[in-house]
């Protein structure tokens, strides 16, 4: 039984580390996305961000990896706008809608 019990004790420990890396990439992820937002963003399309976050957090998360992604690709050339921001937000939410029609069927 002591040899089940560390057998158990080495799976539990083993566990627990995994658990730690994926929660340690996972902060080095946000804190490069916050660090990529700095850059892209100005103050008031950071504050829109930040509403966004509380608001819709899957529809902000979306937007940061769509502006991560362009900021990698080297599209972006100045600042983003508050305006700019929501115009991206727009064309974001509008890929998202789905259309859902319903036919009627008469005999």
């Amino acid at each position: 039984m002591n040899q089940e019990e560390e057998i158990k004790k080495r799976i539990l420990q083993q566990r627990m580390q995994e658990h730690a890396a994926q929660a340690g990439e996972q902060q080095q992820m946000q804190e490069a996305l916050k660090l990529i937002m700095f850059q892209v963003l100005d103050s008031k399309a950071r504050e829109r961000l930040a509403n966004l976050k509380m608001v819709k957090p899957e529809l902000a998360l979306q937007l940061e990896a769509y502006l991560a992604q362009v900021y990698q690709a080297g599209q972006i050339k100045e600042k983003i706008t508050e305006e700019k921001l929501v115009a991206i937000l727009k064309k974001l939410s509008e890929s998202e809608k789905k259309d859902i029609r319903i036919k009627r069927i008469t005999k």
